[in-house]
Parts: C-alpha cells; sequence; structure tokens
C-alpha cells in the first residue's frame, strides 16, 4: 500500500509540471514519513550519500569534464569537418556526415543532449541548405543524438552496472562493449530512414522549384589533412576501450585518463584552449555533474523503499503467476520503458525500474547483459520522444522549430529506433556477441 501511494504521489507531481528529481524526492519522503514518522527522516541523508559514495559512479564527473574540455577545445568541430570533407559531395552526403558526427561525438561525450548541442548548430542549417526541411533536419538531428547513451563511454550503462550489482555481477567494461554494435544498427537504421525522406524533401523542393546545394567534391589531400586534424578526437575511444578491455585501467580510471588526454590535445596540439577556460570548464562539468549526482541521491531514495517494502518480490512472482513466456515479458518491459522514458530520464529511470524489472527478466532467463542494453535503449528513445524528450528541446532552441513541428519530423526515426530495440530484445548475440569474443 505505501509503495503505491508513493507511486500516487509521484505521477501526480509529474502532472504539475514538477522536475523529475524533485518528483521523487517529495514522493519517497512523502512514503518514509507515512510509514516511520519523523525518526525515518534521518535515514535521508546515509541513504543519499551512500548511493553516490560508490567508486564506479566517480567515473561519470570525470567523463563529464572531459565532455566538456571536448567541447572547449574543438574536437567536435574537426569531426564534423572531416566528416564533410569525406562524405559531403555524395548524394545523401549530409546524412552521412550527421550520423558519422553523431556516431564519433557519442562515443566521446557519452549523453545524447550533449551530442545534440554540439553538433546542432553546425549541421541543422547544413542540413537544411542540403534539400531537408528544418523540421527534418531538426529530428534526425535529435534522433541520432540518443547514440550518445548507447555507445560507450556510457553514463547510462555506468548507472546501470551500479544498480544491477544489487542482483547479479555485471562489470561497466562488458556494458560499454556492449552497447558497439547496437549503437552500429541503431545509426544504420537512422541512416536508411534519414536517406529515404531526403529523397522526399529534395523531390519537393524540385517541384516547388526550391534550390538547395550540394556540396563539391574535396581535394585527396584536403581529406587526409582534415583527417589527421580529427585523429586525435578520433582516438579517445580507442584509448578509454582499449584501456579497459586490456586491463590496463578500470572505467573510473580510463574516465580520468579521458580528461587529461583532452586536456593536452587542446592545450598542446589543437591549441584552442586556453587556461583562462579552465574556469569555465570546471564550472560547466561542476554544474552538469551535480545535476546527475543530485538525481542518483534522490532516486536512490524511491529505490530504498521498492527494496525495504519488497515490492520487487511481490512483483516478481505476481508477474510470473501470469506468464513466465519470456517474449511476452519482453514485450511488456520494452512498452514500459518507452512510456516511462517519454516522461523521465534514463538515470532516474534506472533506479526505479531496475529493481523492478530486474529479478523478473532474470527470472525468465534473460541475459543480464541484454537487459542493460535493452533497457538503454528503449530509454534512448524517450530522448527524441514527447514530452520530457531532452534531445527535442536542445535541437528546438538551437534550430528555432517548435518542439511540436520536431516531434512530426522524427516519426520516421521512432519507427527505425522501435525495430532495432526489437531486434536487440529477441536477439541476445546482437548485445552479448562482442563482449563474449571479447572474452570482457
Amino acid at each position: 500500500m505505501l509503495t503505491v501511494l508513493m507511486f500516487v504521489v509521484f505521477f501526480l507531481l509529474l502532472f504539475i509540471s514538477l522536475p523529475v528529481a524533485f518528483a521523487l524526492g517529495i514522493a519517497a519522503v512523502v512514503t518514509l514519513f507515512i510509514d516511520s514518522g519523523w525518526s525515518s527522516l534521518a535515514l535521508i541523508p546515509s541513504i543519499m550519500y551512500s548511493s553516490i559514495s560508490s567508486f564506479t559512479l566517480l567515473a561519470i564527473p570525470f567523463f563529464v569534464l572531459a565532455g566538456v574540455i571536448m567541447g572547449y577545445s574543438g574536437i567536435s568541430k574537426r569531426l564534423i569537418d572531416f566528416a564533410y570533407l569525406a562524405f559531403g559531395h555524395r548524394k545523401n552526403g549530409m546524412v552521412i556526415v550527421t550520423i558519422v558526427a553523431a556516431f564519433f561525438f557519442s562515443a566521446i561525450s557519452g549523453s545524447g543532449p550533449a551530442t545534440v548541442a554540439a553538433m546542432g548548430t553546425i549541421l541543422i542549417p547544413a542540413l537544411v541548405k542540403n534539400g531537408f526541411k528544418p523540421e527534418s533536419a531538426s529530428a534526425l538531428v535529435a534522433s541520432s543524438g540518443s547514440l550518445g547513451i548507447i555507445l560507450p563511454p556510457s553514463i547510462a550503462f555506468i548507472v546501470f552496472g551500479v544498480i544491477a550489482s544489487d542482483f547479479i555481477s555485471i562489470s561497466i567494461g562488458r556494458l560499454f562493449i556492449a552497447g558497439i554494435v547496437p549503437g552500429i544498427l541503431l545509426a544504420a537504421s537512422l541512416l536508411i530512414t534519414s536517406i529515404i525522406i531526403n529523397k522526399k524533401d529534395r523531390k519537393r523542393r524540385d517541384d516547388a522549384k526550391e534550390e538547395f546545394t550540394v556540396a563539391e567534391k574535396a581535394p585527396t589531400i584536403e581529406i587526409i589533412k582534415a583527417f589527421f586534424k580529427a585523429l586525435l578526437g578520433l582516438m579517445i575511444p580507442v584509448i578509454i576501450l582499449g584501456g579497459i578491455y586490456s586491463g590496463i585501467f578500470t572505467p573510473t580510471e580510463a574516465a580520468v585518463v579521458a580528461v587529461f588526454y583532452s586536456l593536452i590535445v587542446g592545450l598542446v596540439f589543437y591549441r584552442e584552449l586556453k587556461l583562462k577556460d579552465l574556469s569555465k570548464i570546471l564550472i560547466d562539468a561542476s554544474v552538469q555533474s551535480a545535476v546527475i549526482m543530485i538525481i542518483i541521491g534522490i532516486a536512490s531514495l524511491f529505490s530504498y523503499i521498492i527494496t525495504t517494502q519488497q515490492v520487487a518480490e511481490t512483483i516478481t512472482s505476481n508477474v510470473l503467476s501470469l506468464t513466465t513466456n519470456q517474449a511476452i515479458l519482453l514485450l511488456i518491459v520494452a512498452i514500459i520503458l518507452l512510456i516511462i522514458g517519454t516522461f523521465i530520464d534514463a538515470i532516474s529511470a534506472f533506479y526505479i525500474f531496475v529493481p523492478l524489472l530486474m529479478p523478473v527478466l532474470l527470472e525468465v532467463g534473460v541475459d543480464p547483459t541484454t537487459i542493460g542494453v535493452m533497457m538503454t535503449v528503449g530509454l534512448a528513445i524517450g530522448l527524441f520522444t514527447p514530452p520530457v524528450g531532452l534531445n527535442l528541446f536542445v535541437a528546438s532552441g538551437i534550430s528555432g522549430v517548435s518542439s511540436e513541428g520536431i516531434v512530426r519530423g522524427a516519426g520516421p526515426y521512432l519507427v527505425a529506433s522501435l525495430v532495432v530495440l526489437l531486434l536487440v530484445m529477441f536477439f541476445p548475440v546482437i548485445s552479448n556477441g562482442l563482449p563474449n569474443l571479447l572474452d570482457v
């Protein structure tokens, strides 16, 4: 009964547009107070502190700091310049440029909104000039930004790994590697969808006799120069994953390495990063990290109540009494994730639903790595679906297109992403094949 009350309060607070983190916290505090009175409130600081004091979670502020440094260092611009020179002259060149840039920047930033922010300013206007409608261009950048939480180093995978460790042993390194193939599949599906949309948009412009531009083919020497300029940025995911896989350092240590590598690249090689920028960088990274850690701390209260009230055990027994069919349960979980992802960010969703869904899925034999990838892909789709799709709002702020217009343009990308989610769910080799091959 207490848990029902907590969820009712939580969704009522969401309904009145209270931020997710505060809705989670208030619902949890109200439930604790009703259960045990004032004395229970003394538990709140210790619960929150213990949830954020994990050594593994220390990777989050360092990866955030590395991402901010890369933004100031001009790494994202060099990646886009290289992709533009290499593919911009092709028939669907700007589509390829967008997906390639999103793929590599996602593998650097680990964040969906950060990926959209880094690419959108440059790529949305370029896509419009290349024949896309503004709504379609903004939708492409918003949806491709969802790669940010799937490709390593993914903050979402770090959080999932920490929560899932209460149920089964799973390494963050394995989750990182497991996200690569699904990320490639999602990128490919968005690419194919974009090519179809671009063809329709260009035909519309031809019929209306509107002009659009196609880049001229760059000399090979210019492409080679752009590649070497971007090479130091392209090496970041290689260094991170190579170090983790080879056992040289842990994911947390890899985040620290990423920070120092980014500083060296920005200060010494690219020289776009200035010492006077360091204060701004540290402030930006601190604010972003604080937001994430506050969400984790508050969401842990919610998770604590779910655990102490044995909600997961009750749900597991009730669900398995209805069906033990793995396919049906996977579809139910996917639907839950898609609905929840439209309201709640991935970190909050993990703290609420991993304790609830993990025991059920493990009981019917679903591989824990598959669970992590499936949940992350499902919640990644929520980044560009209304009403709380963060990527939508970032893309809207950059392009000036209303979020409603971007939602209409994102429809085809949603369908393509759902296909990938179904593949990940029902073909475990997609998420497990590469980690098993590398023996991670």
